[in-house]
């Protein structure tokens, strides 16, 4: 059963859309979530993850036994997968497309709710969509797209960006639009439309540093005169940075070792001036290394990739 059910991964990925009669199959004993991150450069990360419980020892042994042919025999099915899918929007949309940066990773999860394993595989699509103005999503879902029970579909869009339109319309919008199972989608959806904000966040960011600079101005001037407080110990300031490297560095190694800068941003609701000086720690130490893909970088953890790369 869990062969079949990893097999069904692969199959049900971008694959033409099925026919009614899938809907109405018997409720599977896993999930799949599909997060596909769109950058402004008109690529898109694929972040696809497999959760099953493990009921049995038997259960396990065929998880560890999958585990175990990942990198030669499954790794390489879903690259395939991922360059057909790639190559039949090409076609379809007359735009140059590729696929690279795909990696796989396998574990088994302990939780208050059962022993699960969990399949992650990552890929970066290039030419997902058209850059412009105005980005429209969906011209590469060709065939269309079909989300059994249980499984969803996650689409976050760049930042800057707001949504004019989307069809069909999404079951929720936490942490990007959400669709859920049982759900048949037609040729060309879903369907996103994202125009620019009307404010960009540019220039409320540079409100807020006038803000501050006016507020300090005015704290100096209060503090001028009244008498100096006496001097506390001095804080210890790698305390703080080294929580956040190992905090950065966990989300590296849970999302499959690699993520973009504005995602890492997103997920742990820090600025991104911060996280940017905590990435330049971690790779001046040669902990991770960044490959710049349009106006923005991926992260990837050092064991996973030899070398910076410029693409």
């Amino acid at each position: 059963m869990l062969r079949w059910a990893l097999l069904v991964l692969l199959v049900f990925l971008l694959s033409a859309a099925l026919t009614g009669t899938a809907a109405a199959a018997e409720v599977p004993d896993y999930s799949i979530t599909y997060t596909v991150t769109v950058a402004d450069d008109g690529s898109a990360f694929w972040h696809v993850e497999y959760r099953t419980l493990l009921r049995t020892a038997a259960d396990v042994a065929d998880f560890e036994a999958y585990a175990a042919d990942l990198a030669e025999v499954y790794l390489p099915e879903f690259r395939g997968l991922m360059e057909r899918s790639a190559a039949q929007a090409a076609a379809a949309t007359g735009r140059s497309m590729a696929i690279g940066s795909v990696t796989g990773n396998a574990v088994i999860q302990e939780s208050p709710t059962g022993r699960y394993g969990v399949v992650l595989y990552t890929a970066l699509w290039e030419g997902f969509v058209r850059p412009a103005a105005t980005i429209t999503i969906g011209d590469a879902f060709t065939g269309g797209m079909y989300l059994d029970r249980g499984n969803t579909l996650v689409i976050r869009i760049p930042d800057g960006y707001t949504v004019a339109q989307v069809s069909p319309d999404a079951d929720a919008t936490r942490d990007g639009l959400v669709w859920s199972g049982p759900q048949l989608f037609g040729a060309g959806e879903p369907r996103v439309v994202l125009e620019p904000q009307a404010f960009p966040l540019v220039y409320a960011a540079a409100g807020l540093v006038v803000l501050f600079i006016i507020g300090g101005a005015v704290a100096v001037r209060r503090r001028s005169s009244a008498p100096a407080p006496s001097p506390d110990p001095a804080p210890d300031a790698g305390t703080g940075a080294a929580s956040l490297e190992d905090r950065i560095v966990h989300l590296l190694k849970s999302q499959g070792g690699e993520l973009f800068q504005s995602d890492i941003v997103r997920m742990t609701a820090l600025p991104r001036s911060t996280v940017s000086t905590v990435l330049n720690d971690i790779h001046a130490r040669g902990m991770i290394v960044k490959i710049r893909k349009g106006r923005e970088n991926l992260i990837r953890l050092a064991a996973d990739a030899p070398a910076d790369e410029e693409q």
